[in-house]
């Protein structure tokens, strides 16, 4: 279940209803700022109280010390200060979504449940099983559009089908777009949260978790922290389409956990890169429209999570040498810029947007291993994962997917690693053992003439594992043959 949302949060309102109260479910938005849903909810008047659900079915999955179950703690932690300051609380549950939600709803007599829309196929079927429980007693389920600017089938073809080529739906989505599309919501929350005892906040050890496992220095969290990265971005977007492509730079928005998790607000920052207009604006713009073109192909096509959208590659026979993908997973594939985007992943939970496409690309067109492998391994390492995202990006470098890399086209790790990190910065940081080679060798230690003084091949770094040129022929053969 990696493409499961690990939230389920309730905010509980007394509403103009006979029972005087309705619930709002979020899972994906742990904002109180510009939340669809939580607007929504607060319309029907009363008071809020705020519950949050550990989804027992998604964690029993996890490994311990998964990130991203301390990315979601400490966000609760902001969270929780934010009510109590506004004179609420926030109640936190563990359990199975399809019997709380509805167990809740009935405890508090709620006739109605909001919640912001889940595009991915377990969060959809959680959906329909707590619509049914809830109608079963008389209630219902509200759902509403809010971690996209358009979802569905809001954006068609002139044939009415949807979009499975980027270029014409980024254009569509550019032409449809309006101010209103990125006007934020207002929620008025002085005054109108319910006073009263919640459970506390569960340690993630007494969650079964490992303590946060976050650099906050790094990683700032919540809707705090996600601000705070966004003032930083500001002043850099006019550079993004000049510098995002170079790891050792500063030049993305390092957002994309906080729009997964739902600390940021989608429409802000379409409302932001709009406004600007510039060319870096528009580029990031563009980003954040591959984002929502991933989301609705999930959406119409669920069965892309399980195998390759193009169907003459569903059955292709990667050898899958398992020494190869342990190799690529723990960064000692003997190339450097390999290697260094791989120690990022496992000791940081990212990875630079530009190295997850030349990873992919390694692993399936050098090492010949299934594309469904290196997804899970993302979806297990990533603290920003997101099905639709991942699974889009995967596909995209396996020549696999709707809109992908044509097969022919094949990243070499080298001209890559001399292109976009020419100094050898970002392959210091990560490969320490490097750091004495010229900026030359240390792309290619193999091909050096000459090494620094006691550094050997074999013992200090790798040798390749692969013939490049050979895996490349090796890969054309295989597609070929589909």
């Amino acid at each position: 279940m990696y493409g499961h949302a690990f939230i389920g949060m309730v905010v509980i309102l007394g509403g103009s209803m006979v029972s005087s109260v309705s619930l709002c479910w979020l899972r994906r938005d742990l904002r109180l700022q510009d939340n669809t849903a939580l607007c929504r909810a607060l319309q029907s008047g009363g008071l809020v109280q705020c519950v949050f659900v550990f989804d027992t079915r998604i964690l029993s999955e996890l490994a311990s010390d998964d990130r991203r179950l301390a990315f979601i703690w400490l966000a609760l932690q902001q969270l929780q200060a934010e009510l109590t300051a506004l004179g609420g609380s926030l109640w936190v549950l563990q359990g199975d979504p399809v019997a709380v939600i509805p167990a809740l709803a009935r405890q508090l007599s709620a006739g109605e449940v909001y919640a912001n829309r889940d595009y991915e196929p377990y969060a959809r079927g959680r959906d329909e099983q707590v619509s049914q429980g809830l109608v079963e007693e008389g209630r219902r389920l509200l759902l509403f559009k809010d971690q996209v600017i358009f979802e569905q089938d809001e954006l068609l073809t002139a044939a009415g089908k949807p979009y499975t080529v980027f270029t014409p739906y980024c254009k569509t989505w550019l032409r449809m777009v309006t101010p209103a599309h990125t006007a934020c919501w207002e929620a008025v929350c002085r005054g109108r949260l319910r006073v009263g005892a919640a459970p506390a906040l569960p340690s993630l050890a007494e969650l079964g978790f490992a303590e946060a496992q976050v650099d906050v220095g790094k990683m700032p969290i919540g809707s705090v922290g996600a601000q705070q990265l966004l003032v930083d971005f500001q002043h850099r977007m006019p550079r993004y389409h000049l510098q995002r492509d170079y790891p050792a730079v500063k030049g993305v928005s390092y957002l994309s956990t906080h729009l997964r998790f739902g600390t940021v607000s989608i429409r802000q920052l379409v409302g932001l890169a709009l406004a600007d207009g510039g060319e870096g604006a528009i580029c990031w713009l563009k980003e954040l429209i591959w984002r929502e073109f991933y989301q609705q192909l999930l959406w119409h096509f669920p069965q892309v999570v399980e195998q390759s959208f193009k169907p003459q590659y569903v059955d292709l026979a990667f050898p899958n040498d398992p020494v190869y993908l342990q190799c690529w997973q723990q960064g000692k594939t003997g190339y450097p810029i390999i290697d260094a985007a791989m120690r990022q992943l496992n000791q940081t939970g990212y990875m630079h947007n530009r190295l997850r496409m030349v990873v992919a690309s390694f692993l399936v067109k050098d090492l010949l291993v299934d594309w469904r492998l290196g997804e899970r391994y993302f979806a297990q390492q990533l603290l920003d994962f997101d099905l639709a995202a991942n699974n889009g990006g995967w596909q995209w470098a396996a020549s696999t997917g709707c809109d992908a890399q044509p097969y022919f086209r094949i990243f070499n790790p080298l001209s890559q690693s001399q292109r976009f990190d020419p100094k050898g910065k970002f392959l210091r940081r990560y490969l320490p053992e490097l750091a004495e080679l010229d900026n030359k060798a240390i792309h290619a230690p193999c091909l050096a003439k000459q090494l620094p003084a006691g550094f050997s091949l074999g013992r200090d770094y790798p040798w390749p594992i692969v013939d490049h040129a050979q895996q490349r022929e090796k890969a054309l053969a295989l597609f070929a043959r589909a």
